[in-house]
């Protein structure tokens, strides 16, 4: 009996062994179901109207989203004890070489001086790994600082070019790839003019300083002068569409999701169908046209690889600019000075001096890796340059060197814009987005995107309007729409 009753109690023993091991193997297995398949069993059996394959797709970010924060976490705590392991040696270092004669305030303080030197250079590359995580909270302040007001909608095809008149009555102006300009009131975003006298794509757009006269550079080899009258409607109560926009709403959006225009709300408003001036001494497209200070003269840039100069009055050819390599991709006047700079494919753009009728000096600008699609002037002696090699530079016209700024990005660069009073870039990107910095290259705001307002495709042009009280800068892109936005400067700078 006692034998017996030992085995039974030994092969009982066993069988719990066995049994426990078992468990703690299926515990083990269920965890990591739990970690890897749990979510998306979950996913799976939730009630939801996301078709599977859009949920698994979100599976997979969420993933990515996890495994970024998990290796920038694994990073800061490496970089952290790098840190504290410069700080011990420092101190051990400092007290080799200076002996017991130095008091121990005395270490405390040069060790301390010493390492806050070399460990600056650490602290530095910890900050820049985690910009990523704070420039996304900083999307949720730039919301209410940077406001849609208006949609300018009515092209039937992407919209290259957006400017504002200088003088009364400000009105906005797009260029657009379906061979037409509009001009539009900016509160109530009704169509006021509808010029058609281009038979190529309208590639840009810009108003006389003083008059009322728009120049238009277009892909038919033409750039065109041409007169509007606008008599402004009465302004209507702009609803605020923050409100409207919560966190969960920042997502991207296909290209599906533009918006449908079925019909032409330009047919209403009148036509000008014959410019006052034709100017056609190109042999390529016209990609884009400025006036000269004083509005006398304007410059067009073309495919052609050259510049024009031409008289407004005679319409004559007065100078031709040559020297770009290849296709000329913008053009920009000085808002003061008789300065033009013209950008191209070939990663260069040039300045061009006609204040001394004589001389027509040139500097060649080599900072960038891609085409230049724009250089434009800012207040001073300064030109700030964007690219197809996702940079920004500033750059200073004493100084062609070297740029006294530069901003990367994760996209390419379009038509960039000035605040000249406030010193604020505006740059549209490839990717939809559109993002504030300021001359020193500190990122101000991105304004906000979602499935309910923002750009949907490419955006192509801004432009700052300082003048208006409602709208002070206008984006535009190849979806079709221009768009009016609020923004609120001192807020933005007391933020920065």
């Amino acid at each position: 009996m006692p034998t017996e009753s030992g085995s039974c109690s030994t092969a009982r023993q066993a069988k719990q062994k066995r049994k426990s091991h078992s468990l703690s193997i299926r515990r083990t297995n269920s965890s990591e179901q739990e970690r890897t398949g749990l979510p998306r069993e979950m996913l799976e059996g939730q009630d939801s109207k996301l078709p599977s394959s859009v949920r698994s797709t979100l599976l997979e970010l969420f993933g990515q989203i996890e495994r970024e924060f998990e290796n920038l976490y694994i990073e800061n705590l490496e970089l952290r004890r790098e840190i504290d392991t410069l700080n011990e040696r420092l101190a051990g270092e400092g007290q080799a070489i200076d002996g017991a004669e130095l008091s121990k305030g005395q270490l405390k303080t040069k060790a301390s001086h010493s390492t806050s030197q070399l460990s600056q250079k650490l602290k530095t590359t910890y900050k820049a790994s985690t910009s990523k995580i704070v420039s996304s909270f900083k999307t949720t302040t730039s919301r209410a600082i940077c406001q849609l007001v208006k949609e300018y909608i009515g092209h039937r095809d992407g919209i290259w070019d957006v400017s504002v008149t200088r003088t009364q009555p400000i009105v906005l102006g797009t260029a657009s790839a379906d061979h037409t300009a509009l001009l539009w009131s900016i509160e109530t975003g009704k169509c006021l003019v509808k010029y058609a006298g281009h038979v190529g794509s309208v590639n840009s757009i810009k108003f006389h300083p003083s008059e009322q006269l728009a120049l238009t550079a277009s892909g038919d080899q033409t750039a065109h002068i041409w007169r509007y009258v606008v008599q402004l409607p009465t302004p209507q109560p702009v609803a605020d569409t923050s409100q409207q926009i919560s966190g969960e709403d920042e997502i991207e959006c296909s290209d599906k999701d533009e918006p449908d225009i079925d019909g032409d709300v330009s047919s209403d408003c009148p036509t000008v169908r014959v410019p006052l001036t034709s100017l056609k001494s190109h042999q390529g497209v016209v990609i884009a046209a400025d006036w000269l200070v004083g509005g006398k003269q304007v410059v067009t840039a073309s495919w052609d690889r050259t510049a024009n100069l031409y008289d407004v009055e005679t319409s004559e050819l007065v100078h031709s600019l040559t020297g770009h390599d290849q296709e000329l991709t913008h053009c920009c006047t000085h808002p003061t000075q008789r300065l033009v700079v013209t950008s191209s494919r070939d990663t260069t753009f040039r300045l061009w001096d006609f204040r001394d009728p004589s001389i027509h000096s040139v500097n060649v600008f080599q900072g960038h890796t891609d085409t230049v699609t724009s250089a434009v002037f800012t207040v001073g002696d300064n030109v700030v340059s964007g690219s197809d090699d996702r940079t920004v530079k500033v750059w200073d016209l004493k100084n062609m060197r070297s740029p006294i700024a530069t901003i990367r990005t994760d996209s390419a660069i379009n038509r960039i814009n000035v605040c000249v009073g406030q010193k604020i870039i505006a740059l549209p990107h490839d990717n939809r987005q559109v993002r504030l910095f300021d001359m020193s290259g500190v990122r101000l705001a991105r304004l906000p995107r979602s499935s309910r307002q923002g750009h949907r495709r490419m955006v192509c042009c801004s432009a700052w309007s300082e003048d208006h009280p409602i709208c002070n800068l206008f984006t535009c892109g190849f979806d079709r729409q221009a768009i009016g936005w609020n923004i609120n400067i001192p807020a933005l700078l007391q933020e920065k």
